[in-house]
C-alpha cells in the first residue's frame, strides 16, 4: 500500500513541478511522511530532486543573468542553513520533525492559496537570512518551494525569471544537501530501495504538466494544487498532534476542520473574483 500511495503521490507532484516549475516535495512529502521517516524518505527525494532542478535550470538558462546578483545572497545563507537542517535531522526524533514540516508548511501553503502580494524592499537585506532558514528547512524537510514562490511571487518575478531563480536555488540547496547527507551517512538501503517507485513518476509527470499548463490558467492550476496541498499538510497536521499526544482528538479534527473550511472559502473566494472579472462592465 505504501508503495502504491508513493507513486501516485510523486506522479501527481512531478506533473505540478512540471506545470509550475515547484511543488515536488511539497506535495510529496506530507503523504510519503504518512508512511516513511525524513531519514528514510528525505535522501531519496534529495537525489530525485538534484535531477529535476537541473533539467528547470537547463531549459531556463537563458533567464540565469537577469535573476543571479538577485538571488546570491539567498545561495550564501544556503550553504550555513543546510548545515545546520542536516545535523538537526540527525539529532530530533522523526515525529518532532513532522510536527515542524507540517507546522512550517500549512500558514505558507495559505498565504499562497490567499494570493497574497505584499513586496519587500529591502530584498537584499533578507537576501543572507532568508537563506539560512530556507537551508535548514529543506535539509530539515526537502521542501523549499512555498516560501520560495511566496517570496518570488511578491517580488513580481516574470514567468521566466522566477523558475530561473527557482532552478539556481533549488540545485544549489539540492547539491549541498546531497553532500552533507553524505557526511552524516545518511544513505541507506531503505533510502535507495523507493527511489526506483519515484523515478518512473518524474519521467512521466514533469513533461505532462508542462503540456497540460498550456491547456489551462496558470493561475487556477496554481490555486487549485495549493488547496489539495493544505488539505495533505492539514491531515498529516492533525495526525503528528495525536502521535505526539499534544492533542486531543477533538483538537486535532477540529484543525482539520478549520484548515477545509479556510481552503473551501479561498476557492470560493478565488473564482468567485475570477467570475466577476471576466463579466462584461456596464456602460
Amino acid at each position: 500500500m505504501d508503495v502504491v500511495v508513493l507513486v501516485l503521490i510523486s506522479f501527481v507532484a512531478a506533473t505540478v513541478n512540471g506545470a509550475l516549475g515547484y511543488g515536488f516535495s511539497s506535495i510529496t512529502v506530507p503523504v510519503a511522511l504518512l508512511f516513511y521517516t525524513n531519514k528514510i524518505l528525505n535522501p531519496a527525494l534529495v537525489l530525485v530532486e538534484l535531477v529535476i532542478n537541473a533539467y528547470v535550470l537547463f531549459i531556463n538558462r537563458k533567464s540565469i543573468p537577469n535573476v543571479f546578483r538577485r538571488v546570491a545572497p539567498i545561495l550564501i545563507g544556503l550553504a550555513m542553513g543546510v548545515g545546520v537542517g542536516s545535523y538537526l535531522l540527525f539529532l530530533v526524533q522523526p515525529a518532532w520533525i513532522k510536527l515542524i514540516t507540517y507546522s512550517f508548511l500549512l500558514p505558507l501553503i495559505l498565504l499562497q492559496a490567499a494570493g497574497i502580494r505584499k513586496p519587500i524592499r529591502a530584498e537584499k537585506a533578507i537576501g543572507v537570512p532568508f537563506g539560512v532558514g530556507l537551508g535548514t528547512l529543506y535539509s530539515l524537510t526537502t521542501i523549499s518551494g512555498p516560501p520560495l514562490a511566496l517570496l518570488f511571487n511578491n517580488q513580481g518575478y516574470p514567468k521566466q525569471d522566477f523558475r530561473a531563480a527557482l532552478g539556481i536555488i533549488r540545485l544549489t540547496e539540492s547539491s549541498l544537501t546531497a553532500i552533507a547527507y553524505g557526511f552524516i551517512g545518511f544513505y541507506s538501503a531503505g533510502s535507495m530501495e523507493i527511489i526506483p517507485y519515484i523515478v518512473p513518476s518524474v519521467i512521466i509527470g514533469i513533461p505532462l504538466g508542462t503540456f497540460l499548463i498550456r491547456l489551462m490558467d496558470p493561475e487556477t492550476f496554481r490555486r487549485i494544487c495549493m488547496a489539495f496541498d493544505g488539505l495533505v499538510v492539514g491531515f498529516g497536521l492533525s495526525r503528528v498532534l495525536g502521535e505526539l499526544d499534544l492533542a486531543s482528538p477533538f483538537t486535532t479534527y477540529s484543525i482539520l476542520s478549520i484548515v477545509i473550511a479556510i481552503n473551501g472559502y479561498l476557492l470560493f473566494r478565488f473564482f468567485r473574483d475570477r467570475s466577476v472579472l471576466g463579466q462584461p462592465q456596464p456602460p
